[in-house]
This record gives structure tokens, C-alpha cells and sequence, in this order.
């Protein structure tokens, strides 16, 4: 089974995402993602996105696999601790590459692989504006401008 996750901390040592960490990284471009709060029995779904509203680029990692009806492709987000806006939602967050760190990241020449574990922190709180949303976004079926609106 893939993971659809990758430790940022772990991502270098742990046997299921070594080898992809150290040739096969990618980037996972996005303008946003959701994010839930359980407060009791209930969740919150909230949208989290760049305050400038530009694009950006999660740092990946993919794999291919031998599945019984042919080759498998998949791909991880990698993750690492919350930033100051995100803590109280969750306590992990995708890891969003700085323009300048996707080169670095995509290189698979790179000859010191503590570098690469390095660009993988939160994103700067201040760069980012979080807000609810309606429950509508854990359908996928819904796919329509209305999943990023702000409710009450």
C-alpha cells in the first residue's frame, strides 16, 4: 500500500522512502490545501493558501511499483511540524518549497543529502492565510470554486 505522506525528518533514514529521497523527488504543484480540525466529534475543514495567491510547489518523492495488472505509479507529500498558523489546525503541515529551493531539490546529482533534509521545513506563517470552508471539500465529486469560499 503507498503512503500518501513522507516524514520530512524521517524521509532520509526510513526504508520505505529512502531510496526514492535520494533519486526520485518531485514537485507537487498546488495553490492550496485542506486541512481538518476535530473539536470533539466534529471536524472543521479549512483552506490554507499563499496570501499573494500564487502557486506553489509541495516537495514529493514518487515511486513506481509492480501491481498484478502492470506498473504502479505513486507519489508522497512530504510533511513536516506545523507552523505557527497551521498548529492550531493540525499538527503537521506539507512541505512548501521556496521557489529557489526546487531546483536543489529536483537535482539528482545533489552530492550532500543534508542539504535536501534542510529544505524541508514549514513554510513562513506570514506568507500564508488560512480560513473554513465547507464540509463540501471531503467529496471529491466536488470540484467547484465553492470548496475555497470562507463560511461563518
Amino acid at each position: 500500500m503507498a503512503q500518501i505522506n513522507a516524514r520530512g525528518d524521517t524521509v532520509a533514514t526510513k526504508p520505505m522512502f529512502r531510496a526514492a529521497f535520494k533519486k526520485r523527488r518531485c514537485l507537487v504543484l498546488a495553490d492550496g490545501y485542506f486541512e481538518w480540525k476535530a473539536t470533539g466529534k466534529q471536524k472543521q475543514p479549512y483552506y490554507f493558501h499563499r496570501r499573494d495567491d500564487k502557486p506553489f510547489a509541495f516537495a514529493g518523492l514518487w515511486e513506481c511499483w509492480k501491481g498484478p495488472d502492470g506498473p504502479v505509479e505513486t507519489c508522497a507529500i512530504i510533511t513536516a511540524d506545523a507552523n505557527e498558523l497551521s498548529k492550531p489546525i493540525h499538527n503537521r503541515m506539507p512541505v512548501i518549497l521556496p521557489m529557489a529551493a526546487c531546483a536543489p531539490w529536483l537535482d539528482t546529482d545533489v552530492e550532500n543529502p543534508g542539504m535536501l533534509v534542510e529544505l524541508l521545513k514549514p513554510y513562513p506563517a506570514d506568507e500564508m492565510e488560512c480560513f473554513a470552508v465547507t464540509k463540501m471539500v471531503g467529496n471529491p465529486r466536488n470540484n467547484s470554486p465553492a470548496c475555497i469560499e470562507r463560511v461563518a
